[in-house]
């Protein structure tokens, strides 16, 4: 009789260390980074592919807001581009117009020069090629000179309207609603055919690959925990299971703050804390919210 209450006080014991060893070093909730994704448009959502629980890629396109008026505008602002260009002379083209004369002349300058020494031809007729030849060279001059101020006022016209035609474009770029992210589809807040203003929210998002367990200790378990480090993490399932997981701690708090009113009883929420963040990766299982235990 003896023998069988001292095993079972030893039982009972064995019990009781297990028990106290398996008590975690801190409790906290699984959270991610949200995104909620604004219109940057006004216009009518012609398109909105999004539904809650779709994951998407980042940069993929969910919707388009109505373009139609930006189109016209493009069109038009290109239109002007164009009749403005149209109007810029090639002066290179003109410089060879005038070459060409100047090369004519020198052709019968040179046929002068010849009849001259023949006594053919009379130091006038020398003297009004050359001078002609001189009339030239200065119109080239001109002309490069007038043609260039007359083409950079043009293209002085030119230069606001493509400034606004980069507008216009990123204006119907912006229309297009995209994923700034890889992630999953949390929330949604409109709906095709629905009206959108520049800033309205459309969806929210996350990445739900991995997520954060944000867990408080004390500071007397500081000591315990550095940057960096892998803990455990166990997690409650179905049918009373307990599911261990890896994670790795890349932040502790700089200052302490009193336990949040979520955390454990009125006594211990007046305890100053530090706030611990955990990354840990999703299996699938893991969702917002769900509470969790950390042991270092």
């Amino acid at each position: 009789m003896k023998n069988t209450i001292a095993m079972l006080f030893i039982l009972m014991l064995l019990s009781s260390c297990s028990k106290d060893n398996s008590t975690a070093d801190a409790y906290g909730n699984f959270e991610s980074t949200e995104v909620v994704v604004s219109a940057e448009g006004t216009g009518k959502i012609v398109a909105f592919d999004c539904d809650e629980g779709n994951k998407v890629i980042k940069n993929q396109i969910l919707g388009v807001i109505d373009t139609l008026q930006l189109q016209f505008q493009k069109e038009q602002f290109e239109a002007n581009i164009y009749a403005i260009t149209s109007k810029v002379r090639d002066v290179q083209v003109e410089i060879n117009v005038l070459d060409e004369r100047k090369k004519a002349l020198l052709i019968d300058k040179n046929r002068l020069a010849k009849l001259f020494k023949d006594s053919a031809a009379t130091q006038k007729q020398i003297d009004d090629i050359n001078s002609q030849l001189d009339i030239l060279d200065k119109q080239t001059i001109a002309t490069k000179r007038g043609m260039n101020i007359s083409n950079e006022g043009l293209l002085a016209e030119i230069k606001p309207l493509q400034v606004k035609l980069k507008q216009v474009e990123d204006q119907i770029q912006k229309c297009k609603i995209q994923s700034p992210i890889n992630g999953t589809i949390l929330n949604k807040y409109t709906e095709a055919g629905e009206f959108a203003v520049i800033g309205k929210p459309l969806f929210k998002i996350s990445n739900l690959d991995t997520l954060d367990l944000k867990a408080y200790v004390s500071e007397t378990q500081l000591p315990q925990i550095k940057l960096g480090q892998t803990v455990n993490v166990f997690v409650d399932l179905k049918n009373n299971k307990q599911q261990t997981l890896k994670g790795t701690l890349y932040y502790i708090a700089s200052e302490a703050e009193f336990t949040p009113k979520v955390i454990q009883t009125k006594e211990e929420r007046v305890n100053l804390v530090y706030a611990i963040k955990i990354k840990v990766a999703n299996n699938g299982e893991l969702k917002l919210g769900m509470p969790a235990e950390v042991r270092f």
